[in-house]
């Protein structure tokens, strides 16, 4: 296996650190440290966001929340803000929901980054409100609300 790579961080505004530790996600999306930074910024973030595998997530997953299955995201913020992604269920879930893989990651950042923020989606209201706010950021940036059916 190769060792992660690191994306340079981008200039101005908050770092977003973007390490590589799946060369997969460079196949699936070639601009992927691009797009992950756009999409950390526009949601505020500043730390750390990992292109993983599965297994890296299935592990991480298990050890901090006693599930034993991969995720899309995981989140950290200590020691440092940190957003972890799975490769293998971020492309599965992008196919199954008709979404473009670029578009999906940019969702799931912004949607790390919230949770990195203090917000949540275990209640109805909550949610509704997290989701709102997921669909104006990423409208920022160009990427089609997540909630809507083309």
């Amino acid at each position: 296996m190769e060792p992660p790579s690191t994306c340079p961080p981008g200039s101005g505004g908050s770092t977003i650190d973007v390490v590589v530790a799946d060369p997969a996600w460079h196949r699936l999306i070639p601009n992927a440290g691009a797009i992950v930074r756009r999409a950390a910024r526009a949601a505020g973030m500043a730390g750390t966001v990992v292109l993983s595998s599965d297994q890296v997530v299935r592990s991480l997953n298990l050890r901090h929340r006693g599930k034993n299955k991969a995720t899309n995201v995981l989140t950290y913020e200590h020691p440092a803000p940190e957003i972890i992604l799975a490769y293998g269920v971020v492309r599965a879930e992008a196919v199954a929901q008709g979404r473009r893989p670029v578009h999906h990651l940019a969702h799931l950042v912004v949607h790390g980054a919230l949770h990195l923020g203090g917000e949540d989606h275990d209640r109805a209201g909550d949610a509704r409100r997290m989701e709102m706010a997921e669909s104006r950021i990423l409208h920022r940036i160009g990427v089609p609300n997540p909630w809507k059916r083309a």
